[in-house]
């Protein structure tokens, strides 16, 4: 599991350091694609098969299917970290998540957020009120 909140920048050529505990779990290859709200997701490749695996189970007559899952695939590409534990992170993501300067590398269970430091703390603020109407919310539709 994939948990916590790492801040560093990326830099002009569009690499990010990856913390070393997030490293280790994804192995030597992972996958990195469009988060829906405006951040990236980093998936092992474990992961990164069972969302393919539901996606595969929905229906391509249905727009909406065919909509999200070109959004999502075509902004995947295969990754890597280097010797200095950096990901070089496409120019097409860094447009899609508003990558400036500082990022937020948040660790959400199977997979690996990362945010533009400002749209992250926007985020938090935006939602922080609300956390425990959408927690009760949630649980009890889990009964």
């Amino acid at each position: 599991m994939f948990m916590g909140e790492y801040h560093h920048s990326i830099d002009d050529k569009g690499r990010l350091i990856i913390p070393a505990k997030f490293r280790e779990m994804l192995g030597d290859n992972f996958i990195i694609t469009r988060g829906i709200e405006k951040c990236l997701y980093i998936y092992p490749n474990e992961a990164w098969q069972k969302i393919v695996d539901k996606l595969n189970t929905l229906p391509f007559t249905k727009k909406d299917a065919r909509t999200f899952i070109r959004s999502f695939f075509s902004g995947a590409t295969q990754c890597e970290v280097d010797r200095q534990g950096r990901i070089n992170i496409t120019s097409p993501l860094i447009g899609h998540a508003d990558l400036t300067k500082e990022c937020v590398i948040i660790g959400a269970n199977d997979r690996i957020e990362v945010w533009d430091q400002e749209a992250w703390t926007n985020f938090l603020k935006e939602n922080s009120e609300q956390l425990d109407e959408i927690a009760e919310n949630l649980f009890a539709e889990v009964g």
